[in-house]
């Protein structure tokens, strides 16, 4: 008699931990997939902010726009947003 309730209860307990297991592993696929385009879309602000920067240095190669009138305001102050958003940038590993 002991035999069969024990049998029942680990059959039970097995059943339990298999159904947790399963549901446990479709939950963490489904935050991998969320993770994975959180990262691709954190990749193409990456580039953004790189081409926006190699832009912004390429136009300010001759120093034109370090004058002090409007234009030249305006141009720093589009520098100080692209060296806080050059923070920002995804590392790669090399």
């Amino acid at each position: 008699m002991i035999e069969l309730i024990l049998l029942i209860s680990s059959f039970t307990l097995s059943i339990i931990l298999i159904f947790t297991t399963i549901n446990l592993l479709r939950k963490n696929e489904k935050q991998e997939d969320i993770l994975a385009g959180y990262l691709d879309y954190l990749d193409k602000i990456s580039k953004v902010i790189e081409i926006s920067d190699k832009k912004l240095k390429e136009i300010d190669a001759q120093g034109t726009f370090k004058s002090d009138d409007e234009v030249g305001f305006f141009f720093k102050s589009i520098q100080q947003i692209q060296n806080i958003l050059n923070d920002f940038q995804l590392r790669r590993l090399k």
